[in-house]
């Protein structure tokens, strides 16, 4: 049996409240033992002095693999949403996705939730979760029929699956590619209400109550979405949130000049949205910080607004942008590890992002001080569409660990 001691490192383990000295012994793929341990005389060591060791980032949501992107970013795991070319509604499509990052990361698909995701006919669910599928997704696209709804909910209760949802009402949002407000109506863009938003997380959570099963909203990004959150988990309900750093750092007003690189879905919110979203992660309201990684090249951006396409390539900039609320005080360095890696295991069920004894050796090695520049000309990603290019930002990935091996 292989062993390993990682020595001289700070420890970022989401379990505890601060970073902490110790070591970190690993036994083949597996963590045994952290903190103030023996180390075996046979154990090979790794000096991580200057470093903070924490497990690899588990990015909940993608729409694409990106093996140059997730190891630039220090992601290990991926859930990959059902939005694929060929919609991930079949066993075969599932097989297949859980084989795209090998040996290099962890995939991990979301089963699309209805077939074709139209949002009318049940897909295999069960069979999917057969395949590998760890949880079940609407999309990108919110099921606007009740019933489908309900039965989804129930059926993936049943299987103890999650379900991710996208949180939109369609009804509201239609066509819309910004939200309403000062900056939409300048520029003359079809906008919705950001109400669309609370509506779609009202009926679901209604919903949730009924079945009993268990719900991620993978962006919620306005106020009133986050009072509904706050509300169903003070009632204990199985509820959980997620939200990228786009929505954290930018408000509408990024997308002035007609920036397509700050064309998203859900679009970007209000500033007191914005600053509603930052005291939802602070106050522990939110369980996950996502990449929603989207790489979008020139064929897909370089269009008038209305006709870009949503997305951002965010896997390469989700932990040095995630850090910014770790230095202004936001959120703990441990805290920040729940959001980025332990919650989102758990969503999924897979054994990882922690330093639980026999969690998956799967670890990043942090200088959390280091300074670079965002650019989206030279991202390692399939494609640079970033609003943050040209920002400065602190925080690099140095080595990377998948079970015990370094990639």
């Amino acid at each position: 049996m292989t062993k390993l001691a990682i020595i001289n490192g700070k420890l970022a383990d989401p379990a505890g409240s601060d970073l902490a000295s110790g070591a970190i012994l690993i036994e083949d793929d597996r963590i045994i033992a952290t903190g103030d341990v023996s180390l075996p005389p046979d154990a090979q060591t790794i000096d991580a002095s200057g470093l903070v060791v924490a497990p690899g980032l588990i990015d909940l949501g993608v729409f694409a693999t990106d093996k140059p992107a997730f190891h630039f970013g220090g992601i290990t795991r991926a859930a990959l949403m059902p939005d694929q070319s060929s919609p991930l509604d079949e066993a075969a499509l599932i097989r297949h996705a859980t084989r795209a990052g090998k040996p290099d990361f962890w995939v991990h698909p979301i089963a699309a939730a209805t077939r074709g995701l139209k949002g009318i006919e049940l897909a295999e669910i069960g069979m999917m979760q057969a395949a590998g599928a760890k949880a079940v997704g609407t999309g990108r696209q919110w099921i606007a029929d009740s019933g489908v709804m309900m039965r989804v909910l129930s059926y993936a209760s049943g299987l103890g699956l999650t379900v991710i949802t996208h949180a939109e009402d369609g009804g509201l949002a239609g066509k819309a590619v910004a939200t309403s407000g000062e900056t939409a109506t300048r520029l003359g863009l079809p906008h919705a209400p950001a109400c669309a938003e609370a509506m779609a997380i009202a009926r679901d959570i209604m919903l949730a109550r009924t079945t009993g099963a268990a719900i991620h909203f993978r962006l919620v990004t306005t106020r009133a979405g986050f009072d509904l959150i706050r509300a169903a988990k003070a009632e204990g309900l199985k509820v959980t949130c997620g939200i990228s750093p786009a929505y954290l750092f930018l408000a509408d007003n990024a997308v002035t000049n007609f920036r397509t690189f700050a064309r998203l879905s859900p679009p970007l919110r209000s500033e007191d949205d914005r600053k509603a979203s930052i005291a939802a992660v602070a106050d522990g309201t939110v369980d996950v910080i996502t990449s929603s990684h989207d790489p979008r090249g020139p064929e897909d951006k370089r269009l008038p607004f209305a006709d870009a396409a949503p997305g951002m390539a965010g896997a390469e900039t989700l932990l040095a942008l995630s850090l910014n609320l770790v230095r202004e005080g936001h959120v703990s360095f441990n805290r920040l590890m729940t959001l980025l890696s332990a919650n989102p295991a758990r969503i999924l069920g897979v054994d990882a992002g922690s330093f639980v004894p026999r969690s998956a050796a799967d670890l990043i090695f942090i200088d959390p001080d280091a300074p670079w520049i965002v650019d989206s000309g030279k991202m390692a990603a399939q494609a640079g569409n970033t609003p943050f290019n040209r920002v400065p930002v602190q925080g690099r990935v140095r080595r990377i660990m998948k079970g015990g091996v370094f990639l």
